[in-house]
């Protein structure tokens, strides 16, 4: 894949994921694979990427009210040491990109809207479940190298525990929190990132910016989220092929 190309798609991921509360790291992950690049650069990578664009997405939906303390810490108090755990997990490449490519259709959906939007009437969060849920999801995300939003928005809004607002705030906090424990791991377990980090930071920065903007202050745009997720799809069937 052309150098330039990567950058821009890269900047498209992370406007359309960060409009969702998301930071984007299944995209990213989608795209070094298709280009190519190792487990042991994808991983870290992007996680870094996550880290920027989910904390830009946090910081527009907080600043809009709808973030939720108690929402958000029954999953994260177990997330964080789980991702930990599962970062240290060497997995052989093809299963790799066998699961990340079930993440990926998780992405898809969410990008489509499958999930709904959450109703008015909301039930409070079991904390026992959402510790259960939160350690689950932590260590797949530390595993794959994603943040786990996409996991847990469809959970947040299938369950009725939060609003679609609320979910990304949320979702992006959790995604920060996931990815920077997901990275200590990773690197703790001799990864490396790609010497391609400061334009792509700079593109997904950009996107994030404009994206989380977007999703939080205005409407979202339907089409473009529509787009990204025949991308991602597409992805999701080219992984899953031998």
């Amino acid at each position: 894949m052309d150098p330039l190309l990567l950058i821009v798609l890269i900047a498209f991921v992370a406007f359309a994921y960060a409009m969702v509360g998301h930071g984007g790291a299944s995209g990213y992950l989608a795209l070094m694979a298709l280009a190519g690049m190792s487990v042991v650069v994808m991983r870290p990578s992007a996680l870094v990427l996550n880290l920027f664009v989910s904390a830009i997405s946090f910081t527009q939906y907080a600043r809009g009210g709808h973030f939720r303390w108690r929402v958000f810490w029954p999953f994260a108090v177990a997330s964080m040491p789980a991702a930990w755990l599962g970062a240290q997990m060497q997995l052989d490449p093809l299963v790799y990109k066998r699961i990340l490519a079930v993440c990926l259709l998780f992405a898809v959906a969410r990008m489509f809207g499958l999930f709904g939007k959450g109703r008015e009437n909301l039930v409070p969060v079991p904390i026992v479940a959402a510790l259960v849920i939160g350690a689950v999801l932590g260590f797949v995300s530390g595993m794959i190298g994603i943040g786990g939003g996409v996991l847990l928005s469809p959970v947040l809004l299938l369950l009725n525990w939060a609003d679609m607002k609320t979910t990304a705030a949320t979702s992006a906090l959790f995604i920060f929190v996931n990815s920077a424990a997901g990275l200590a791991g990773a690197i703790g377990n001799g990864e490396t990132l790609s010497t391609n980090m400061l334009p792509w930071i700079a593109a997904a920065v950009a996107g994030g910016l404009l994206g989380g903007w977007i999703g939080a202050k205005r409407l979202n745009e339907l089409r473009l989220k529509q787009a990204l997720g025949i991308v991602l799809l597409f992805a999701s069937v080219k992984l899953m092929m031998p």
